[in-house]
């Protein structure tokens, strides 16, 4: 294995001037979190629990305020009763669309899970289509870049909504960084100032120092359980954007006249709070993670993407790995590498939302806590495998050691 301890120690020197470009981003974004603790007064009342209906619960609502100013939105819902980023997102669909509206997707196909919610790719009872909503969608070129054109013709006639991701999703294309963003945003109202441009930010909060709604979004969604949960939130997500739309989200949520007055915060409001104040560092722990990763298996003679060097806009680091028995020692070597359930065995399966078996690695202490760091793909070519996480990046180093390892006594590869 001498192989690998020569590539883990040349991407430790390589990572020093990695690492200290994330700095400033660390810095930027622990103050503004604390800024928002302290403007909203957090005290030590709003970390305790309400039952039943949760009307007046202090503490729920203080912290809608506090994310609400650490994402740059007028008003934000924060709650447990949200299960995932998924859920996030399709309140707001269906909070905000209405029969005969159209939907535009302008970076190819959405992320695997929403294939059902739409029901363009994949028939799903209730999904927008069935509802009577128009759905398009726009394919990147082949430079992974918009189709500017494209989307200039498709705003020609009035669109309801504009969807984005944030992140790479199951595919090998950049994550969507705010200038990026900020560039279609501005093309898009000024064709259509109406629009209404939704993000799916999952796996992108606090990576840069500015999130969507400070760059021309009106509304994004996320989950608990990834980057703005900093480890903590046992589940829970978000929505967050401009007022009246969070509010139709937050009816989808519970029902027109409750929306986002009631619904008790049990015992989760402390994990909340400090998963969110814990954030900023650790999702930095996260791209520390990605960019040592990304060094070592590209020395090992992986593909990797992003390149180690690229401007980071999400958590996830993807390798092309070729094969499905290297794609499974991989996984293997991460699952061996978790603090739970190291003995246990990733195998493929059928998930819900998904249209090819994955296989996912993720002993966390939170089911599927993708910010503790896990591993996932589609058994699908080119056979990549996608990691993210990791609460240490050191511990992030020693489960792809493992990978790597794994990797080789599966295959006999000379590492």
């Amino acid at each position: 294995m001498k192989d690998l301890e020569q590539a883990a120690a040349a991407a430790d020197r390589e990572a020093r001037a990695y690492f200290a470009e994330l700095t400033p981003v660390e810095t930027a974004n622990h103050t503004k979190v604390l800024n928002a603790f302290n403007e909203a007064r957090v005290s030590a009342y709003h970390l305790k629990e309400t039952t039943g209906y949760g009307y007046d619960d202090d503490g729920r609502d203080t912290l809608d305020q506090v994310f609400a100013r650490v994402l740059g939105a007028e008003k934000a819902l924060v709650r447990g009763q949200i299960i995932s980023g998924t859920h996030a997102i399709a309140l707001c669909l269906f909070g905000v669309l209405r029969p005969g509206d159209r939907l535009l997707a302008v970076q190819g196909k959405p992320y695997d899970t929403l294939d059902k919610i739409i029901g363009a790719h994949a028939a799903g009872e209730g999904s927008l289509t069935q509802m009577g909503v128009i759905y398009r969608e726009l394919a990147l070129l082949p430079d992974h870049e918009i189709d500017w054109a494209g989307l200039d013709m498709e705003l020609q006639q009035p669109v309801k909504m504009v969807m984005l991701q944030r992140s790479c999703g199951y595919s090998l294309r950049p994550a969507l960084d705010m200038p990026a963003l900020r560039k279609i945003c501005l093309f898009i109202k000024q064709r259509r100032p109406e629009t209404i441009i939704f993000v799916d930010n999952c796996y992108g909060e606090l990576v840069e120092t500015t999130e969507p709604l400070e760059n021309g979004a009106d509304l994004m969604a996320g989950s608990l359980i990834k980057n703005p949960g900093g480890g903590l939130a046992p589940t829970g997500g978000y929505v967050a954007g401009r007022a009246d739309l969070v509010d139709l989200s937050a009816n989808r949520l519970t029902a027109p006249g409750i929306g986002a007055d009631a619904g008790p915060s049990l015992g989760w409001l402390r994990m909340f709070y400090q998963g969110l104040y814990l954030a900023p560092h650790l999702v930095m722990e996260a791209l520390r993670g990605a960019i040592w990763g990304a060094l070592f298996l590209s020395r090992l003679g992986y593909e990797v993407y992003p390149d180690p060097a690229a401007a980071r806009a999400d958590i996830i680091q993807a390798v092309i790995l070729r094969s499905a028995p290297r794609l499974k020692a991989f996984c293997r070597g991460i699952q061996s590498a978790s603090p739970v359930d190291s003995h246990v065995v990733p195998v493929p399966a059928s998930l819900p939302g998904y249209g090819h078996q994955v296989i996912m690695a993720a002993g966390t202490f939170v089911q599927g806590a993708s910010l503790e760091f896990t591993a996932d793909a589609p058994l699908r070519e080119p056979y990549a495998v996608y990691f993210q996480g990791g609460l240490s990046w050191y511990y992030t180093r020693i489960g792809l050691m493992r990978a790597a390892r794994e990797i080789f006594l599966t295959n006999g590869e000379k590492h």
